[in-house]
């Protein structure tokens, strides 16, 4: 493992220290486990807060789209790891600004259950919460069992989506329903090319072959749809596309919004080789790209590959998408 850093057990808490030192003014670290990253400058009162959290090692995803128009705080894990039940709770109640907090989170197992318990406590002491569950990944299960699908680079339109709904002053309801909207008409779908090494393991989450890709393998490594020998990226975009477009099924002439990520070690060049496909064969399928995307959103350490997300927008959610936002790593 060659890594920069001091100890694995110190990876966490020193990237967010660096993260929140860099940007000063934009990120700040709270909590009593220094896991809690909540916007610098909190918005007035009254306002739907929103708020996320996950496992560490996907940077941007998930705390660095804490900034205005995104997120007001969110929840940060081990590497790889949901966080735990204090560190969520302290992330709703630093969110709160009297308009009730909105939960949009992956669907992960430990995630949604420690979500939840969180949700269910609060409610219970008489606050208004509410949860967006984001299973986008079309590889991670049949369209009949579409509720079990991981939660991939898609979120990153459902941040944009519910942050921008908070900032115009929607209701808790609101937010949470355009949020949902955006997420029904959301699929994603992945292919690997190496794997990436988390500090605490000190070896590589899976074995690919040096030849070899993955197609639809998940952000942590889980089993994709098939292994195979590298092929140009021309045929990897067209069946990356494919797949998307024959599970969600757009009438000709919806518009959509686009989105090509680099899972960590994948070069801006390449993404863009990918893009030019994806762009080129969605617009031949009848289809207007109206938001595109090309970078760096989701990331899983130095995976080497790359993700493709297509979401259908409407006046709202494209209004939505292209409503002003600010934190130092988002790109748009």
């Amino acid at each position: 493992m060659k890594k920069l850093i001091n100890s694995p057990e110190k990876y966490v808490d020193e990237a967010l220290a660096g993260m929140s030192l860099a940007h000063q003014g934009a990120y700040k670290i709270s909590g009593s486990n220094g896991r809690v990253v909540e916007r610098a400058r909190k918005k007035a009162g009254g306002k739907v807060g929103v708020v996320s959290g996950g496992g560490f090692g996907h940077l941007p995803l998930f705390a660095g789209y804490v900034g205005e128009g995104l997120l007001d705080a969110c929840a940060v894990g081990h590497v790889f790891a949901g966080p735990s039940y204090d560190d969520i709770s302290e992330t709703l109640n630093a969110a709160e600004r009297g308009g009730g907090v909105l939960s949009v989170i992956a669907n992960y197992g430990g995630d949604t259950m420690v979500f939840g318990m969180v949700n269910d406590m609060l409610t219970a002491e008489g606050k208004d919460c509410a949860t967006v569950i984001v299973a986008d990944d079309v590889a991670s299960a049949d369209k009949d069992r579409a509720e079990t699908r991981r939660g991939v680079a898609g979120i990153i339109f459902a941040f944009k989506v519910a942050g921008a709904a908070a900032e115009r002053g929607l209701s808790l309801p609101e937010v949470k329903a355009v949020t949902e909207k955006a997420m029904a008409g959301c699929r994603s779908i992945g292919i690997a090319l190496s794997a990436c090494t988390v500090p605490q393991a000190g070896q590589p989450t899976f074995e690919l072959e040096e030849d070899a890709i993955e197609m639809g393998m998940g952000i942590h490594g889980e089993k994709g749809l098939w292994r195979g020998s590298l092929k140009p990226a021309d045929e990897i975009a067209a069946e990356m596309v494919e797949r998307l477009l024959a599970d969600l099924k757009p009438a000709p002439g919806s518009r959509v919004a686009v989105l090509v990520n680099g899972l960590g070690a994948t070069p801006l060049e390449e993404l863009y080789i990918m893009y030019r496909k994806v762009a080129h064969l969605i617009e031949a399928a009848g289809l207007k790209i109206a938001y595109s995307l090309a970078g760096e959103y989701a990331t899983s350490m130095e995976m080497a590959g790359a993700s493709v997300s297509v979401m259908q927008v409407d006046d709202e959610l494209l209004g939505l998408l292209n409503a002003p936002a600010q934190c130092p790593l988002w790109r748009a």
